[in-house]
């Protein structure tokens, strides 16, 4: 099945509320469109990106990215 990043992007907004975490979220559609993970993050919108990347800071299974003020 043929997916389009604006139709993965969505799925996975939706999918959001049902599994309460962006990352099952993105792996439960890449199950449902049977393509692999590794596929399925290069279909994501930057803006999904750095919500996936702030709940992974938040469970403390990425490296918090301190920014200087300016």
């Amino acid at each position: 099945m043929n997916v389009t990043e604006l139709e993965f992007c969505q799925m996975v907004e939706e999918k959001v509320d049902k599994y309460d975490s962006y990352i099952q979220a993105v792996i439960h559609c890449c199950e449902e469109f049977n393509i692999d993970v590794a596929f399925g993050a290069k279909l994501l919108s930057q803006p999904l990106i750095e919500k996936i990347q702030r709940e992974g800071e938040g469970a403390n299974l990425l490296p918090k990215i301190s920014k200087l003020p300016v």
